[in-house]
């Protein structure tokens, strides 16, 4: 791939536009009711609403981050799915298992030739068995980010048609790695009912502009007028998200929604994100899940238990320094990559965010970006880079099938498919910093109407793109005269 329809417009962007027309011959498959809730009269195509000029005009002009101008899509997931081709659907068990096998036995020799052979027998400099180690951590942790993949597909039911063998084999892959696979498929399938949402979705909620004013402590009126925040304040925040990020969504909920009260699903009613007693994958209580999750999530704690026990054996028997090389470096760096891939899925200066009242599937499902990561993301990743938005639209593809399957629906996107390919690998890395810089809260267009007010953006404080809105300051009487933003008097 090589299209970046996700840079500035300045210099000016340009996306390949083609045809929403669908080809009779193409079979039409139907869509599975996580894949394709109903959709509400604003996923209908725009000409069933009058002319296309009128509804932009009331909802008014919509720009992103960049400064391109956002149209709201107009195609409905029936288009999509009937643009797919019958065969990208199927699944095949003997498949995916192989992968599961060529996976493991590759973690297994690198780990046999690093104990076998760096050791000071061989390697008598002590540097170069520290920078062997260092190598191998990420090796082994880039391939068992793949087995995590290949659990995310068994989580999705792309795996295999066989249910009890994709919660199978996704509980012993996930539990390997410390996660807490039905607790993560119940809220990961939340998340896919609500890309984009802004008061439902789980995963990396953009702050509003009133939250990021309050978490900073000044007024909403007054982010347009802040300095920039230093590079070095972005670096730390960015370390301590890679570091600390997985851990905290799993034990607190960290970016995810924090209106439970609000949900149709789970046992929100008083209950916030945090430890223990909040929100977190790990209680069977937690308002994330139901009465009927109970077992479940008993069951992903059993796996993690049990995965705890062989590696308190591990350090015990052969030494925790082992077990910090063998094991947590290497869970370090799956840990990193799975919070940078999720973070550059759904956050760039491209993408917008709905409220409840302007969202639909059809739409969230739009607000996915795909990116590139060269050979180590087709073949040690398994495509979860590069095919995000597809696995959006239809989550039960198998990834061997989903590039065929991006390519299918494209044409039916059309300038609302978004990727950022440019770089490649490195194109990864920079938007990764790009994004943290550029994409700090969200707010609507100035000047947006109607619809469109529920459209909202990123801006930032660093000056980057379209500048904040300009609010005024509230008021407020206060006596005979009258107080604007809470901090000056003015005679009446």
């Amino acid at each position: 791939m090589a299209s970046t329809t996700a840079m500035p417009q300045n210099p000016v962007l340009k996306r390949n536009i083609t045809s929403s027309t669908t080809s009779s011959s193409v079979p039409s498959v139907a869509a599975s009711p996580s894949d394709s809730p109903a959709q509400s009269p604003s996923s209908t195509s725009l000409s069933s609403l009058g002319s296309v000029d009128d509804v932009k005009n009331a909802r008014g002009k919509l720009l992103d981050t960049y400064g391109n101008e956002f149209e709201i899509p107009d195609y409905t997931i029936k288009q999509i799915h009937d643009a797919i081709p019958k065969h990208c659907f199927e699944r095949s068990a003997i498949r995916s298992l192989s992968y599961v096998a060529r996976d493991f036995a590759v973690l297994a020799s690198i780990f046999y030739v690093t104990y076998k052979f760096n050791t000071p027998e061989y390697v008598p400099s002590t540097a170069l068995r520290a920078v062997w180690w260092a190598v191998y951590s990420v090796v082994q942790g880039l391939f068992a980010t793949g087995v995590w993949v290949l659990a995310h597909e068994c989580g999705h039911q792309a795996f295999s048609p066989s249910k009890v063998l994709n919660d199978t084999v996704g509980w012993f892959c996930h539990s390997l790695l410390l996660v807490p696979y039905f607790s993560w498929k119940i809220s990961h399938g939340k998340h896919h009912k609500a890309t984009g949402h802004l008061t439902r979705d789980m995963v990396f909620v953009p702050k509003t502009r009133e939250e990021y004013a309050s978490r900073i402590g000044r007024f909403v009126h007054e982010l347009h007028e802040l300095t920039e925040e230093t590079p070095i304040a972005t670096a730390i925040h960015m370390f301590g998200q890679q570091i600390a990020g997985w851990l905290m969504y799993l034990s607190t909920n960290v970016t995810g929604h924090n209106q439970h009260e609000r949900q149709r699903e789970g046992r929100g009613k008083g209950k916030k994100n945090g430890f223990w007693t909040g929100v977190n994958h790990f209680n069977p209580t937690s308002p994330l899940y139901e009465a009927k999750d109970e077992k479940l999530i008993l069951l992903s704690d059993v796996g993690l238990a049990i995965t705890a026990s062989i590696l308190y054996w591990v350090g015990s028997t052969f030494g925790f320094t082992n077990l910090l090389l063998w094991y947590i470096l290497p869970y370090l760096w799956v840990n990193h990559w799975l919070v940078a891939i999720t973070y550059l899925q759904h956050t760039d200066p491209s993408l917008p965010h709905y409220e409840p009242h302007t969202w639909n599937f059809t739409r969230g499902a739009a607000a996915t970006i795909d990116r590139e990561f060269g050979f180590v993301g087709k073949h040690i990743l398994h495509d979860i880079i590069e095919t995000h938005v597809l696995h959006h639209y239809v989550s039960t593809i198998p990834f061997y099938n989903a590039r065929e399957a991006s390519d299918a629906i494209r044409p039916i996107m059309g300038k609302h498919y978004r990727s950022d390919t440019k770089d490649g690998m490195l194109g990864f890395f920079k938007a990764m910093w790009k994004s943290a810089r550029w994409c700090q809260w969200v707010e609507p267009s100035e000047g947006a109407q109607g619809e469109g007010q529920g459209v909202l953006f990123f801006r930032n404080r660093n000056g980057l793109g379209v500048p904040p809105a300009k609010t005024a300051a509230p008021t407020e009487k206060k006596g005979n005269g009258v107080v604007i933003g809470s901090e000056s008097d003015v005679d009446a």
